[in-house]
C-alpha cells in the first residue's frame, strides 16, 4: 500500500486540529497532533532506505486486555523471540510509561483517551525507525484505540491489535499487582473490569484465550505480525 505523502499527512494533521472542538464534543479529549509554529523536518533517509539497511520492518503489536490479562507476560515473550531472532523490537508497557512520558495522566476516560494517544504515537515513531514496537496497555476504549489504528494504517505502518481475552474472574485470581483487592475493599475506583468498563475489540487481528500457554500466544502473535507485514508489502 503506498504510504501518504508528507504533504498529504500534514494536511491530515491540520484537518485534524480544525475538528478538535467538534471532537472534544463528542469524546471529551483530542490530543493535538502538532504544534503551531514548527516544521516537520526531514532526514538523508527514507523510512524506504533506512529498513532496507537495517534489514526489517517497522511495526506496532498492541495488546489489550482487562489489567491482569497476560498481556506485558506475552509482550516480553514476543520481544525476547524478535530479539533472539535478529530483529529490533521494544516494549511499550503501560506501566513503566506512567512513570514519566505518562507520568502525570490519571485514569478517567479524557486522561485513558490521552495516554493511548501518547504511546500510539511513541509507538508509530518506533515502527517508522524499524523496530517492532510492543505495547501492552489496557486501552479500555474502542474509539481511543481506532485512532491509534488510523494514525498507522494512514502512514502505511503495521498495526497488529491483540486481544487477550482473559475472563475477568481469571484475572482477579492471578491478582499479581493486587488491584482486584483493593477494588473489592473499597481501596481502589476507577479499576477496568470492576468498576470501570472495557469495550472488547470488534475486529482485531489476533485473540488470545487462557487456554494457549505464553510459548503458544507468542507464536501466534509471530504469526499475524508477519501476515500483516506480507499484506503491507
Amino acid at each position: 500500500m503506498p504510504r501518504p505523502s508528507r504533504t498529504t499527512r500534514r494536511n491530515l494533521d491540520i484537518q485534524e486540529i480544525s475538528n478538535e472542538e467538534h471532537d472534544r464534543g463528542q469524546h471529551k479529549v483530542t490530543p493535538r497532533t502538532i504544534s503551531a509554529n514548527v516544521t516537520w523536518q526531514d532526514g538523508t533517509l527514507d523510512r524506504d532506505s533506512r529498513w532496507r539497511r537495517l534489514g526489517q520492518q517497522g511495526a506496532t503489536i498492541w495488546l489489550t486486555g482487562l489489567p491482569a490479562a497476560g498481556k506485558s507476560t506475552i509482550a516480553a515473550a514476543v520481544e525476547e523471540r524478535l530479539i533472539d531472532s535478529g530483529r529490533f523490537a521494544y516494549r511499550l508497557d503501560g506501566d513503566n510509561l506512567r512513570h514519566g512520558i505518562c507520568g502525570d495522566l490519571g485514569f478517567s476516560r479524557e486522561d485513558r483517551a490521552s495516554n493511548v494517544w501518547r504511546v500510539g504515537q511513541v509507538a508509530r515513531l518506533f515502527a517508522d525507525a524499524g523496530s517492532v514496537a510492543l505495547v501492552s496497555l489496557v486501552s479500555p476504549y474502542v474509539d481511543s484505540r481506532e485512532r491509534v489504528r488510523e494514525l498507522h494504517e494512514r502512514d502505511g505502518l503495521a498495526f497488529v491489535e491483540v486481544f487477550i481475552d482473559t475472563p475477568v474472574g481469571e484475572c482477579a485470581r492471578r491478582d499479581p499487582k493486587g488491584l482486584y483487592a483493593k477494588a473489592q475493599a473499597g481501596e481502589l475506583a476507577g479499576l477496568t473490569g470492576f468498576d470501570d468498563p472495557y469495550e472488547p475489540p470488534a475486529a482485531p487481528e489476533l485473540v488470545i484465550t487462557p487456554e494457549l500457554c505464553v510459548e503458544e500466544a507468542a507464536d501466534a502473535v509471530l504469526i499475524a505480525l508477519e501476515a500483516r507485514l506480507s499484506h503491507l508489502s
